[in-house]
């Protein structure tokens, strides 16, 4: 095992949105705008580094018995500090995600990281998955984000001073009219539309890498079978 290995897996092989599709549910509700796929995005990465690095230090404490209630009681905690900072420094951006922020409790990434992996590891691998696995779920919240803002209202960047502060008021493009946008891509069905189409462009990329691995294989391969032939 090393970090690249875990660093492709977290972003493309084993990504948790793209592969896995584990936190559909705040994956698919809160990402009709960039920020605030990034503000849940980032959340979730900081939650899962805090879970995966505490149950890799202490893996040799805890009781088989207790694990799993460990994990939840170390994830909880850890939702209900980002909480507390988020309403008290980005009340607006608090609001805007409302529910779905506790729910990160029950974000089936972030248990089963624990369970699956960090339980197991030393602490470098444990942050080095954490931060792959977190930023893959994070890469696609933004991607998803951004799209269905796009073309749903016409804009990217909106409402950036709810997570960057009064400055960046005025980060926000407008590329056309909102009404002139696709109502549909930020309802949850232009959710799942768009996340949709997300899996078959990976899959198309995947299928086309393994035909080209292939290729590059099988040509030393056919070189040798025709020197024999000549032979």
């Amino acid at each position: 095992m090393n970090i690249s290995q875990l660093i492709k897996d977290g972003l493309w092989t084993e990504n948790p949105g793209l592969v896995k599709l584990l936190g559909l549910c705040p994956l698919l509700a809160v990402s009709n705008t960039l920020i605030n796929g990034l503000s849940l995005g980032l959340a979730t990465m900081l939650t899962l580094l805090v879970s995966n690095t505490l149950v890799s230090t202490f893996r040799a404490s805890i009781s088989p018995a207790i694990r799993i209630p460990l994990y939840v009681l170390l994830i909880a905690s850890t939702v209900s500090i980002i909480e507390l900072l988020m309403q008290a420094w980005l009340p607006n951006l608090f609001v805007t995600l409302g529910i779905f922020l506790p729910l990160i409790v029950t974000n089936c990434l972030i248990l089963g990281r624990a369970e699956a992996f960090a339980v197991r590891q030393p602490i470098r691998f444990a942050i080095a998955d954490a931060l792959a696995m977190g930023l893959g779920f994070m890469a696609v919240l933004v991607l998803l984000g951004a799209a269905r803002e796009l073309i749903g209202q016409g804009s990217i960047l909106a409402d950036s001073h709810f997570l960057f502060g009064e400055n960046a008021r005025n980060w926000s493009l407008q590329v056309f009219n909102a009404k002139n946008g696709l109502l549909i891509a930020i309802l949850p069905p232009g959710a799942f539309i768009i996340l949709g189409l997300m899996l078959a462009g990976k899959n198309l990329i995947d299928h086309s890498l393994a035909q080209k691995n292939e290729m590059f294989l099988t040509e030393p391969e056919i070189a040798r079978s025709n020197n024999t032939t000549v032979s």
